[in-house]
């Protein structure tokens, strides 16, 4: 978190001063189920579902004369994914089921352009890339592991300006880290920490809402 924190507060630096508008935007919202899977055999698999939930988090967004904004954002997920898995090559072939807790964090750096329709609407959309950093524990055996994976979005929605710095943010939203389950967390013998060795990538949907406030600039 200390990480997050100053990489937040050096973005702050570095683009306050070519900046017009530096906006707080907070989330919070909903993310819908996502199935993952591999088959890459007839006795090595896994199958498991990351849960549907709550999703927190914020982000520093700086708005650029003529080019749109610029925001590094941060959100934070926890949930479980039950699984089943079957890795022939350690457990000859014994099929087991992990109800898996998973902690996700996003860490991404979108591109927004705004089309204000008056004061007080503000649709946009944007798209983003960054980093899908994911913990895994297995409650059964108490082993963890963690990984960090290639990330992107896409997403849209509008602020609707309830008082000169004060807005309603609604938005979708659509991430997705490639080649984000599998190995890299690997689901498989005994749970966390070996066994199965490909990957699935994940895709997840969700509806957001916030507040966003704009900082005065001296």
């Amino acid at each position: 978190m200390k990480k997050i924190t100053t990489l937040f507060a050096l973005l702050f630096i570095v683009f306050g001063s070519y900046a017009q508008e530096v906006r707080l935007n907070t989330y919070g919202g909903y993310v819908f189920k996502d199935r993952v899977d591999s088959y890459f055999s007839n006795s090595s698999f896994f199958d498991g579902t990351i849960q549907d939930g709550f999703r927190w988090g914020a982000g520093l967004e700086y708005h650029i004369p003529q080019k749109g904004a610029i925001e590094l954002q941060y959100l934070r997920q926890d949930t479980n994914a039950p699984t089943i898995y079957q890795d022939g090559g350690f457990l000859n072939g014994e099929l087991q089921s992990t109800n898996f807790d998973l902690a996700i964090n996003w860490i991404m750096l979108n591109g927004t352009r705004y089309f204000p329709i008056n004061e007080t609407v503000e649709p946009f959309a944007g798209a983003g890339i960054g980093l899908g950093i994911f913990g895994v524990d297995n409650p059964d055996n108490g082993n963890s592991n963690s990984s960090t994976k290639f990330s992107w979005q896409i997403r849209g929605g509008s602020n609707f300006w309830l008082a000169e710095n004060v807005a309603l943010r609604i938005q979708a939203s659509l991430f997705s880290a490639t080649q984000a389950i599998g190995g890299g967390l690997y689901f498989g013998t005994g749970g966390v920490g070996g066994g199965l060795s490909t990957y699935s990538s994940m895709y997840q949907f969700g509806f957001d809402g916030g507040l966003v406030f704009r900082i005065p600039q001296k």
